[in-house]
């Protein structure tokens, strides 16, 4: 499976076509997908009535977005179609995108109303049930400020997107880029704890940020304690090249006043190849 991340932009414009356009209420059909009719240069929005837990879709010919409980869809190219899942934590929904033969044709904002009375026969067999807790999370979103743009040197950037924190738990959103020329295998990373750390900047003004290369060098680390990880969920298990895979991680978290740093290790695996790519990872204070 392919995923696109498209920018935030397009959000700004699923919002302005929406109040205009061609408005659906779906009721998300088990057996058969729902059939989307989406066209070039225009925005489909699928509103559900909880947050989206992971998006897969079956062709890179369209650009998929996800952010709360909306996912925004929109093709590359005018004959594009493919199919499109998506789940939450209770159920999972099916569409078939197909092309939309005029304007009025297109279906611009489909809103979804849960299957309540049966949401066990909703997930897909081989996906394992997602805890309460994390649609908890999913719901007090962090958003994680990005201390510096992406290096060329580096083939795979990995992006530190939102944290969530409940209960002694915390979730890590985490987008990984492939810049490279081939496919990148993804795995699940290590997280670890950094403790007796020593910075040249207050880690008190840097807290729910992810560091630059340049502020990771310069940190001096005593100990690296691992995390128990509760769960982790992969988009795709690789990534081709120019595409962008997300994930996620639950931890075992003890929240304080303090600031915590925390760090995701990736893998250094090519998918075609056995040759190892630079270091991967990734520093969140916390």
């Amino acid at each position: 499976m392919r995923l696109v991340i498209n920018t935030l932009a397009l959000i700004t414009v699923a919002f302005a076509l929406a109040v205009a356009q061609n408005v659906q209420a779906q009721r998300a059909i088990r057996r058969h997908p729902i059939d989307l009719r989406t066209a070039v240069d225009h925005l489909t929005v699928i509103e559900l009535a909880e947050p989206v837990v992971q998006v897969a879709c079956g062709s890179a010919l369209f650009k998929v977005e996800w952010r709360g409980n909306r996912v925004f869809i929109q093709p590359t190219t005018a004959d594009a179609r493919t199919n499109l899942f998506i789940w939450t934590a209770t159920e999972r929904l099916t569409y078939e995108l197909e092309p939309a033969h005029s304007a009025d044709d297109i279906d611009f904002v489909v809103e979804e109303s849960p299957n309540r009375p049966t949401p066990a026969a909703s997930l897909d067999p081989h996906l394992q049930r997602a805890p309460a807790t994390v649609s908890q999370l999913l719901i007090e979103t962090q958003p994680v400020f990005i201390h510096s743009p992406y290096r060329a040197s580096h083939p795979v950037e990995v992006r530190i997107d939102e944290l969530y924190e409940k209960d002694g738990q915390l979730l890590v959103r985490y987008i990984v880029i492939n810049h490279g020329r081939d496919p990148y295998l993804l795995k699940p990373p290590a997280v670890f704890q950094l403790q007796g750390v020593r910075s040249s900047q207050s880690l008190f003004a840097l807290k729910n940020s992810q560091l630059s290369d340049e502020q990771a060098h310069k940190l001096k680390v005593k100990r690296r304690v691992p995390l128990k990880t509760l769960e982790q969920r992969l988009q795709s298990d690789w990534i081709a090249p120019s595409t962008s895979a997300t994930g996620i991680v639950l931890l075992e978290f003890a929240t304080t006043s303090e600031p915590t740093l925390l760090s995701l290790e990736f893998s250094n695996e090519s998918a075609v190849s056995s040759s190892t790519l630079p270091s991967i990872t990734a520093y969140i204070v916390k």
